[in-house]
């Protein structure tokens, strides 16, 4: 082989590391992207750079992976679901229990999956590696909690609570978060159904 062959064979190899190299961080943007979802953009948006919230994204998932997250068994799931529609049927009567409760049991249903009971922003860090599509849910229906506990929330509000709190609680279940009539979990008040002004219609 000649030396003219050798070089271009060198160069052609240089040329294809450096495509490749300068490929990966859009490679990595993209899964991130699509992972994370808008949980993605609103790191970005409260990060220095986009480097910096990339990496902090990349240190959720290697966090997680190292955390025991075990899907739930199916009479586990089903008991979940039941003591849910318990709740739910409490809205009419008492709204406030009824939204602490939901608060309660998804709580209760994230630390038998396996997620740390910590601090807010770390519990909503987890969640987002898994469960980003329900994320934003959540933080609504948390900060409707936080009005609530200050007799500031409005009935309207508790039940957009619950409905936030039914999507995560679908979501760590296993099951859409607009499952079929069969389901225990699917009895509770959706966004089509009637507002707070009629709460017997809410509860059906």
């Amino acid at each position: 082989m000649s030396t003219v062959i050798i070089v271009v064979i060198v160069v052609a190899v240089i040329v294809i590391a450096a495509v490749v190299f300068a490929g990966l961080p859009m490679l990595r943007r993209r899964r991130l992207q699509q992972r994370f979802g808008p949980e993605y953009d609103r790191v970005v948006d409260e990060r220095d750079s986009r480097r910096q919230a990339e990496a902090e994204l990349t240190e959720r998932e290697h966090r997680v992976q190292g955390l025991d997250i075990q899907p739930l068994t199916d009479s586990a799931r089903a008991s979940y679901a039941a003591q849910w529609a318990t709740i739910q049927e409490q809205f009419v009567e008492a709204p406030l229990d009824a939204v602490s409760g939901a608060q309660s049991l998804v709580a209760a249903v994230m630390t038998e999956r396996g997620y740390p009971a910590e601090e807010d922003d770390q519990v909503l860090a987890d969640l987002s590696v898994e469960h980003s599509g329900t994320l934003d849910r959540f933080r609504a229906a948390e900060e409707i909690s936080r009005k609530a506990a200050a007799g500031t929330a409005s009935t309207e509000e508790l039940r957009q609570a619950m409905i936030h709190y039914r999507a995560l609680f679908s979501d760590l279940l296993g099951q859409p978060a607009e499952a079929g009539p069969e389901s225990a979990v699917a009895s509770v008040a959706t966004d089509e159904q009637p507002t707070a002004a009629d709460p017997k219609e809410m509860a059906r």
